[in-house]
Order: structure tokens, then sequence, then C-alpha cells
């Protein structure tokens, strides 16, 4: 992005952060999120992040926004009541979901109930070929007839989905305009626009969840706008994707699941740019915040993308127990470890930490806000690792006795331990939950977490890293300038950008190159103009991939076709090339078939060179120093505290070190080395455990 003077405005399970952008320096802020009304929180955070800036809202050329509303109401099931048009026949899809069972050996284990309940999932006559061909024409009085009782149920939002709509959309636009001339005002979805692919569960799903929070999103998104005009911001609102890229709040009011996991995705794009600036090809992102910790690889400077992710999930984060959507996402695993998850002891005398969270409200017992639970933070604060006066730059101040308290009543008093060795348990607990998700997700995508760098940011991140590192066997560690607020210094570097996915399914004996020619060309002019409203970038930046897979099996993999021809030789030897990654073997004399095609527009973005390696400065001065608890052995030990903002380029110290700045605090453990890079990271290098 361009613009001067930019805004951007990140809401999370326990804060929100905001981070301004002028043309000689930036200015952030934290504040505790207003979960009943996350738009007061930002409006305050903007007021004072103006003032201290010196500026008016006038002066704004732009704000980037991400949200955890979304997925919030997802999780806590507060979306609109909604209703489920579909295929005579096919009602209970949405229930049958995947016809198996996640966890085969539990007895007891009870599957996520449906957005949409069985009553309110209603049938039509129609019925499409799996070609598109037209077998039973749709019955238009039966769906008017449907109206008296979306009225009579007072449906706030209404999804439609029918049978192989992927292909032929014919008759879900023709019920969409008779439902929408009948009920007006209603929010409407249908599959074939929000998820034009094949699988009926899964397209279903994702457009029942979008409907749940379309018209939750709309007021929101309606409120922030006014808000913002009310405080004098009258420059363009976008908002971030869980794809990595920006977009529109016309868009984002149309396909509101697109912001699923918005946050978190640009996390990820800040430690993209930090890779680069580093020379580090492959890395580990590493964000943990107050609820939650996220985990993304990353090789050759670029993110693992996903088209599938589950939101929700309700049994102990286990695959397939969640609401599945579609939709273009960066692939990262997420972790109930943050700073407000609460620590307990089990039926079996166990430390167990997560996946719930005090939030920020109550918060922490710290916090002084009616919160009596241990969590992360608390035990942090026992450890000696975050000071009390300094937390969130001060913003909130801290009850040592009140952490000391809770951490000794529900640990150290049951298992009869010292107070230090329960707060160091609970510690030592989250980051081997984290290590042990880190571990799973690399080699489910056929990688290793050992020789990678590790750049994390949030605001409990940089006090939990190098502990995380040891256990991963990742030697050096990166800590971004304003860490505390990382995701929305992301938000600022994110593009312009939108993905369309079209479900094609051919064999590579029989492709047809014009015929994909000409599909690639309808999914590009419909990406164009989402991308390009409002927004005259010039070029664009084309990311095409291919869906494939031998035939007979159930699932395909992602193939990147930047600078590959369509023609079957050459997709099969990509096909080859990924799959061999993957798996390392391919399967001879296979056929392989392409299903599903994907095409990615963007503004144009380059990453930055590699910043040049300062040394030769002054070995850097504690401004003063406190005792902490070593994570390995639990030492207590005299820790010199240096202030971020007095550390100069080329500057090294020795842990133990704890650097403090307004929004995290990080933790240098003995056996640890750390220099200040030519952008002011924090480069901590260390042995493995």
């Amino acid at each position: 992005m361009t613009a001067r003077i930019r805004l951007a405005v990140d809401i999370g399970g326990t804060f929100t952060d905001l981070v301004l952008s002028l043309p000689n320096r930036t200015v952030s802020t934290k504040l505790l999120t207003t979960h009943e009304a996350p738009d007061d929180a930002v409006i305050a955070g903007t007021r004072t992040i103006l003032a201290e800036a010196g500026i008016n809202g006038s002066a704004l050329d732009l704000v980037v926004h991400g949200t955890t509303l979304a997925t919030n109401a997802l999780i806590e099931r507060k979306g609109a009541r909604c209703a489920l048009i579909t295929t005579a026949g096919f009602r209970d899809s949405l229930e049958i979901a995947y016809e198996h069972r996640f966890e085969q050996y539990d007895l007891y284990m009870e599957r996520p109930l449906p957005l949409v309940e069985r009553d309110l999932r209603l049938e039509v006559p129609e019925r499409l070929a799996a070609d598109g061909s037209v077998l039973l024409p749709l019955d238009e009085d039966a769906l008017l007839g449907l109206v008296d009782a979306l009225k009579a149920e007072r449906i706030e939002a209404l999804a439609i989905s029918f049978l192989h709509s992927y292909v032929n959309p014919a008759h879900e636009a023709r019920a969409r305009d008779l439902i929408a001339a009948a009920m007006p005002g209603l929010a409407i979805t249908v599959s074939s626009e929000v998820c034009r692919e094949i699988r009926e569960y899964e397209r279903t799903s994702t457009t029942v969840a979008n409907a749940y929070v379309l018209p939750l999103m709309a007021s929101y998104l309606g409120r922030m706008r006014d808000g913002l005009a009310a405080i004098g911001v009258t420059c363009p609102l976008l908002l971030m994707m869980s794809s990595g890229g920006i977009c529109t709040v016309e868009t984002a009011t149309r396909f509101p699941v697109r912001l699923v996991e918005s946050g978190p995705a640009g996390g990820v794009i800040l430690a993209r740019r930090i890779a680069a600036l580093g020379g580090y090809e492959q890395a580990l992102s590493f964000d943990m915040g107050g609820t939650t910790a996220k985990i993304t690889l990353i090789d050759d400077y670029t993110p693992q993308q996903s088209r599938h992710f589950e939101v929700a999930r309700a049994y102990r984060f286990a695959k397939g127990s969640g609401i599945p959507v579609r939709i273009p996402v960066i692939d990262m695993v997420e972790i109930g470890a943050g700073g407000g998850s609460i620590g307990r002891v089990d039926a079996l005398r166990r430390i167990a930490v997560g996946p719930d969270s005090a939030g920020s409200d109550p918060g922490p017992a710290c916090y002084g806000r009616g919160g009596t639970a241990p969590t992360v933070t608390d035990a942090d604060v026992v450890l000696g690792r975050i000071d009390p006066a300094r937390f969130a730059g001060g913003k909130i101040a801290l009850d040592p006795a009140r952490a000391r308290e809770a951490v000794l009543a529900d640990i150290g008093a049951r298992l009869d331990m010292p107070i230090e060795e329960a707060a160091r348990g609970i510690v030592e607990i989250v980051d081997e939950t984290m290590a042990s998700a880190a571990r799973v997700h690399a080699v489910e995508n056929g990688k290793d977490t050992a020789g990678r760098t590790l750049i994390a940011f949030g605001g409990a991140a940089p006090l939990h890293a190098a502990r995380l590192a040891q256990k991963l066997g990742i030697t050096r560690v990166v800590i971004p300038v304003d860490a505390g607020v990382g995701s929305a210094h992301g938000f600022l570097d994110a593009p312009i950008a939108y993905e369309v996915a079209r479900t094609f399914l051919v064999r590579l004996g029989a492709l047809d190159r014009d015929m994909i020619e000409d599909l690639f060309c309808d999914m590009r002019a419909e990406a164009e103009a989402v991308v390009r409203l409002g927004f005259p970038l010039g070029a664009l930046t084309e990311r095409r991939t291919a869906f494939m897979r031998y035939r007979g099996q159930g699932h395909e993999i992602a193939v990147p076709l930047d600078g590959s021809a369509l023609d079957p030789t050459a997709l099969r030897a990509a096909f080859e090339a990924t799959y061999t990654q993957l798996f390392g073997r391919i399967i001879p004399r296979l056929e392989v078939e392409a299903v599903t095609w994907t095409l990615a527009l963007s503004q144009p973005y380059a990453l930055p060179s590699a910043d040049p390696v300062v040394v030769g400065a002054e070995r850097a001065v504690a401004s003063s120093s406190r005792r902490t608890v070593e994570a390995i052995n639990g030492e207590i030990v005299d820790t010199p505290v240096y202030a971020r903002a007095s550390l100069v380029p080329g500057a090294e110290l020795s842990g133990p070190a704890a650097i403090v700045e307004d929004g995290t605090t990080t933790i240098i453990p003995t056996g640890f080395t750390a220099r200040i890079a030519y952008g002011g990271e924090i480069v901590i290098e260390g042995g493995c455990a």
C-alpha cells in the first residue's frame, strides 16, 4: 500500500491493537477488547492514537481492519437465525457430514450441532446432473410456498445450496431472485457465489457459515464506518482476509466468511517481510496473544496456503469436530494457548493449560477484574518475566499478589509444590503444547521445524519464544519491532487481493487447453472486478493453482501453475514434483486428474531485500534488574533489564536478560545471546535443549 498515513486495527480475543503509520514514525496502542460492542474499543483506540500523534481523523489516507468477530460468532453460536433451502432429499447432508467419527474410541463423543436446526432446513424439488444439465426444473411454486414458513420463523438469513450448482448456478440464482422479491431485506447467500467447488457438504457448510454471520458483520461494518466518520475519518476502510490479502467493505459484507482468521493472517504477512529482511528462507511464524497461539510454516518467503479450514473445533481441537469452510486461507495451526489460557490440575493430578481462556473479561487474576483462575500471564508474573507496572505500556496495572494467590491456590496447594515451581509448570506445559502442535503441523506437511528461524510476535510470544525454539530444535529467534502488535503491522503490508476457485474435473489425457484458458479468463474477470473496485492499481499479479490427484484418490494436492504450460506433460511433471515433496514418492502408471482450479489476483508486491549485517556497536547497558525464574531448571537468577528503545543496531547482550517495551517483554534465557539487527529486530541465538 502506498498511502502516507495509515491506521491498522486488529481485534483479538483479549486485546484490540492499533498501529498508526506516519511518514516518519509509527505509533501503537493496546486496549482490552470490548466483546459486547467490539467497535467501541476501535473508536476509543482511534481517538487515543490520533491524539497521541497530534493529527485529526481527516488526515488518515487508509484504515485496514482485521477482526475475530466472524470467528467468535461461529464459536459462540451468536449469529443470525438462519435457514437453508436445498435440493429435495438432501437437507440432512449438513448433519451427515463426512459419515465418520472423528474420535472413534470415545463412546460419549458428541458431534457439533449444525448452525441450522433440522426444522429450518427446507427442501425444494429441483435436480441438476453432475455435468450441470437439468434433470428436474426448479419448482418455483414450491419455492415460493416456503416464504410463509421463513416469515413465521422470523428468519434473518438464508442459505441456498443445490446439488451440483458449482457447475450450473442457474437454479440457485433464480431461487435467490424469487425469495429476494418476496422478502426484501433478507440476507441471502448462494453456494455458487461463496464456494463454487465440488463436495456438497463442505460447500453447503461454507454457505451456511457465510449466511450465519452476514447480518452481524454487515451491521458491525456499518457501525464501524459510522463511528470512524463521526471522528472525522473519511478515507477508505479495507478488511483483512484469511488469505493474507485485503478487500473492500463491500466484498467483506457479501462474503464475511472470508474474514475468518483475518487477524492471524496479518501476523504471517509481517513474518514474511521479517524473513525477507533477514534472509531467512525457512521460517516459522509464531503468534501468541491473549487467547490463542498460531504457528505457520514459511518456505522461500512464502507462507503455506490452503483452501480448507475448520472453525470452532469442539472436541479437544480434533480434526473433524468443527465447522468446515472452503475459503482461501493461510495454512496455520491454532492452539488454545495464550496469555489468558487457564491452568488447572486434572483428575490424574497433572497440570493442564487451556484451551479455555479468561479473555479480557474478567481476564487473568492479575488484571484485578474479578478473575480468580491462574493463567499463563499470572504464571509469567510470578516468574518475574513481566513488570506489573509496564504491562501494555502501563495502561493495565497488574496485581502480582492476585497472580500469586491464584497460582498457589489452584496449582501449588493442590500439588504441594512451591509457588515458583507451580508457575513454571504452567509455563512449561503451555510451551510443550505449542511445540507439539508445531511438530505435528510440520510433519503433516512433509516438513521439519529444525533449522528454521522462529519469528515471534504478539503480546505473549516474546516471553515464550526462546524456550519454544529449544523444544523445536531451532537455534535462531527473531522478535520484530513493536512485536506486541505484530498482526496490525502486517495489515499495513498486505496487498489488495482476491482469489476465485472453480471446480472443473478433467483427466490430463483429455485436457482441452483452450477450455482451461477460457476458465481462467472468466475467473480473472471476477477477481479483477473485486480487486479494482475503487482502486485503479495498474498491473496486477496473477497466481494460478490446480488441485490435482491420482484418479481414484479422495483428496487433492495444490500444484502451482505459474510458469507451467497447460499441457498434459507439463501438468503431470508439476503434479509429480509436488507429490514427491509431500509424500517422498510418486505412483507410477496411475492416471492424473485435475479437480479444482484457482486464480489469485493481487496488487503487485515485492519483498524487501535483505538488510546489511551491523557489527561493532557498543555492548548494551542494562537499565535495571529483577529476579526471574529460569524455564529449564527453575533456578532463580538476577536478570538485567534492557529498554528496547535504547538498544541500537549492532548492540549485543547475553542471557539471562529481559528486553522491555510497551507491548511485550522479550526473555533471553541463560545460554542465549541477543543482538539488534539493522532494522531494529532482536535476533536471539542459542543451543537446543
